[in-house]
């Protein structure tokens, strides 16, 4: 009964988690909805080349054009074009194979065999990518069931033309849909998480924070972080494929995009590189608090410090926005921080009555923040260029 009563329990949570998905696709643009277009698109796609294959083809090669139809639609239309092409390319390797093979040597298990060899051999040429072991596929077909006939092959390439047809058309009428703002919005609020944890770190110095499970929790939490941001350039990457060979091609949409994703992508990896900063910023902090270090820090120091993180707190934020903004203003940011940054390690160096332990822990620290201000301006000079006269220029794109 345990068992049944589980097996209940799960069977529910997938209803309830594919109902919740279903209400995400209808009720805004994403992920969810692009699924579930692709999947309605497929069905039809795959529909109307069967019916089409079954008028006008031989039922033995007919359940090809469905097939090629689902190849042929994937999530881009760069990515549906590159298949269906590796895929033909794949089908005339394997048909021609098998027609040489039964012309030559005739229909035996040991030609066969020698089939399989060399279309496995072929199917790991580079240029048939992921489409390979269809080499090994068609052959088999054309082999066995068309006895390597030509008419058999002309009507197998004839269905595959069909089912690659369909499907590219599928994507003609309802094009993929565009999320170049989604990409943009996702790396904002990627910066803004980090920028909160600054300004976070900034109270806990300034000491009007005495809770700290959060900062503990920032610790175990710094992993996910780092694929979160795999997860948006992978995001990124897509939507830079999608852009590629679109059919409708907006020249503000191209233009937008073109500009946009790149500079969303070189984002992300100034993120993760401050991120190992933040990392190790983090790291510090929590330890100097359990061992009571933090509280030997001389209060202008500590304050200081505070003005640093939320000063990088800004910069971090000036980066992550997606509206339009002079490079001179995160130049300034970065600047500012970094002028204070040296002050305040020439007022530690000239500090002579602080204990090497106390000193030890200014100097990791101020490390940790000039590190973090140098991987801010270099993020400056990939994600910004000059403001031309009369005018400013995105930080991260526009939407």
């Amino acid at each position: 009964m345990t068992k049944w009563n589980k097996a209940c329990d799960r069977t529910r949570e997938t209803i309830v988690g594919r109902i919740a998905y279903l209400r995400r696709a209808i009720r805004g643009p994403g992920s969810e909805r692009d699924a579930l277009l692709l999947g309605a698109k497929s069905a039809a796609a795959a529909m109307v080349a069967w019916v089409i294959a079954r008028y006008l083809l031989p039922p033995t090669v007919s359940t090809f054009a469905p097939f090629t139809a689902l190849v042929a639609l994937q999530a881009t239309v760069y990515r549906s074009l590159r298949d269906c092409i590796q895929y033909l390319l794949a089908m005339a390797a394997g048909g021609a194979i098998a027609a040489s093979l039964a012309a030559m040597a005739g229909i035996h298990g040991w030609t066969f065999g020698l089939l399989t060899l060399l279309a496995l051999c072929l199917g790991r040429i580079e240029r048939f990518g992921q489409q390979g072991t269809q080499v090994a596929i068609v052959a088999f077909f054309a082999f066995s069931s068309g006895q390597g006939r030509i008419d058999y092959i002309g009507h197998l390439a004839a269905s595959v033309t069909l089912g690659a047809l369909c499907g590219l058309a599928a994507h003609l009428v309802l094009a993929p849909a565009r999320h170049v703002h989604h990409r943009q919005q996702a790396v904002a609020d990627l910066y803004s998480d980090l920028s909160r944890r600054l300004d976070t770190l900034a109270t806990l110095l300034d000491g009007e924070d005495s809770d700290t499970e959060h900062l503990r929790h920032w610790r175990r939490d710094w992993r996910n972080l780092a694929a979160d941001c795999d997860r948006i350039r992978n995001t990124i990457d897509a939507e830079m494929e999608n852009n590629r060979l679109h059919p409708r091609r907006s020249r503000n949409v191209r233009d937008t995009a073109d500009t946009a994703l790149p500079r969303a992508r070189d984002a992300v990896t100034v993120a993760e590189r401050a991120m190992d900063h933040l990392r190790s910023l983090t790291r510090t902090l929590d330890n100097a608090r359990d061992s009571g270090e933090i509280d030997n820090l001389p209060v202008s120091f500590r304050t200081a410090l505070s003005s640093l993180l939320r000063q990088s707190a800004n910069a971090m934020q000036e980066i992550g926005h997606t509206s339009p903004t002079d490079s001179a203003l995160l130049r300034g940011l970065i600047e500012k921080a970094t002028t204070d940054l040296h002050r305040v390690e020439h007022q530690e160096r000239a500090a002579a009555d602080a204990s090497p332990t106390v000193h030890t822990l200014q100097g990791t620290l101020l490390t940790d923040i000039g590190r973090l201000l140098a991987e801010l301006r270099t993020g400056h000079k990939t994600l910004t260029t000059a403001p031309a006269a009369g005018g400013t220029r995105d930080r991260l794109p526009r939407r």
